[in-house]
Order: C-alpha cells, then sequence, then structure tokens
C-alpha cells in the first residue's frame, strides 16, 4: 500500500477542490508512491511528532493544520517550519494536510461538532458548493433548551475546553434553542448565524470588534483553537479505518495545545 493510496482515501472524503483558495491542503513534503509503513494522526506537524512517528514506525504524518502556508526560499533551520521540513525529509517522512478541505467537507469538521452536541435539523451555515452539505459551519437545534450558562458548559465539557469566551446573551434569561457553529476561525459566518435565526454562535479565535459588534445580536461562545479542532483526528481515523481496517493508524501521544491557561 503506497502513501497516496492513504492520501486518495482521504480526498475521496475530503477533495482538494473543497479548500478555501488561500489555503494549502495536501502534501507538504515527502514521496507519495513510497509504500507506507503506517500514518500518525494529529493536528500540528511539530520536531517532535516527526520524531514520534519515527519512533513508532510511520513514514506518513496526517495533519489538519498545513506545515506550508507561504513560499520557503531558504531551509537553514531558523523557525518551526524550516526545521520541521528539514527533519521530514531527512528521516523519510511524508506530511499530508486536510485542513479546509476536511472543514468544508460534509461530516467534516463542523459536522462532527454538532455530532457532539447532539444537533438536530442540521444544515450547512455558509453553503460554498453545489452539492448538499459542501460549506462552512453547520446550523441546528439543541436537543433540548438550554439556559446560556448551561450551554456554556455543556459546549466547555464537549470539547475539552477549559474557558471560553462570552458576549453578555442578548435575553440572559430566555432559553437558548437554536445555535451555530464553525471550527476553527469561523466569525467571519457570526452574520450568517443570525440570518439563519441562531440564539448562540460557537467558533474560536473572534477578535474583539465581533464582540462589539454584535452586542444584543446573538451570543457568541469562543473556545480554543485548538479545542475546536482536535476532532479532526478522529475524522481521519474514521474515514481510513473504514477502508483499512488493517492499517496502522495511531494518534499522537504527545501532541497537546500549545496554548497553556493559567
Amino acid at each position: 500500500m503506497t502513501i497516496r493510496d492513504i492520501t486518495d482515501t482521504l480526498e475521496a472524503f475530503a477533495p482538494l477542490c473543497y479548500q478555501e483558495e488561500w489555503d494549502n491542503s495536501g502534501y507538504q513534503v515527502g514521496h507519495p508512491d513510497r509504500e507506507c509503513t503506517g500514518a500518525l494522526l494529529c493536528v500540528d506537524a511539530t520536531e517532535e511528532i516527526i520524531d514520534e512517528a519515527v519512533t513508532r514506525g510511520c513514514n506518513l504524518i496526517i495533519a489538519h493544520h498545513p506545515l506550508l502556508f507561504r513560499g520557503i526560499k531558504q531551509i537553514l533551520g531558523r523557525n518551526r517550519v524550516e526545521r520541521v521540513t528539514e527533519k521530514a525529509i531527512r528521516h523519510g517522512v511524508t506530511i499530508y494536510s486536510c485542513h479546509t478541505s476536511v472543514d468544508n467537507a460534509p461530516g467534516g469538521v463542523s459536522w462532527t461538532m454538532a455530532d457532539m452536541l447532539g444537533l438536530k435539523d442540521t444544515a450547512t451555515l455558509s453553503p460554498t458548493g453545489t452539492a448538499p452539505g459542501i460549506g462552512c459551519g453547520i446550523v441546528g437545534n439543541l436537543p433540548g433548551p438550554m439556559s446560556p450558562l448551561e450551554l456554556v458548559g455543556k459546549v466547555k465539557q464537549t470539547f475539552s475546553s477549559p474557558v471560553a469566551r462570552c458576549s453578555q446573551p442578548p435575553s440572559p434569561d430566555e432559553p437558548i434553542a437554536r445555535i451555530a457553529l464553525c471550527g476553527g476561525a469561523g466569525s467571519d459566518f457570526i452574520g450568517d448565524a443570525i440570518r439563519h435565526g441562531a440564539q448562540a454562535y460557537i467558533t474560536s479565535d473572534t477578535k474583539h470588534n465581533y464582540f462589539l459588534d454584535h452586542v444584543g445580536d446573538i451570543f457568541i461562545i469562543d473556545i480554543g483553537h485548538y479545542e475546536s479542532e482536535s476532532c479532526t483526528k478522529q475524522i481521519f481515523y474514521h474515514v481510513l479505518s473504514e477502508k483499512f481496517p488493517n492499517f496502522a493508524l495511531h494518534y499522537s501521544e504527545i501532541e497537546k495545545n500549545p496554548i497553556n491557561y493559567l
């Protein structure tokens, strides 16, 4: 089985044509036609992740975030991207990114988040394709109404986020039944959430001015970026294990959120 066999399966689920125009999903470094000895699943490729892959006998790393966003003119080990690129090449490790391609895919990141919260009657928040389900974010109904405080507690527990930055609920005493969400930095879709009648919106990396601009419009619940996208590892595992039940798939055991909450 080649590395390309593995990544072709991922691309059947999340085709590269689904990615945003600014993104760089797909191969980052490596040799797709080599025999695959195993795959390590993570959110971010780091030097430590390369070491873990080598130790576990994996010559493929499947990461959510791309290693390469901008062109590299020199590889001199001056920063994380150069060091990881150099180490991957030196150890013969291929790195593949499934970023906004899996964000926008039906059954992708936001769909998985919605399932984790038990949302019903779900639909794509901001459709970008002609086929159903392609696009950014999800809108749907909670299994039962919750107070704003109860919802925050549920969100923190579900996504293992120790904190949540929240706006003032427009109606603090009114139960929330309909919500929208988007994994990763999804504050650009707050307007879509409001238009879909969502009372709350869950995302990450929301800037200060978005909280100001939408006072009285919707209850914003902002969790950590890593916490909102950690489910990508489960998505990769599910897609690949269904096609290759005996293939060596490994979750990274050393990866952790690079952000500490003190």
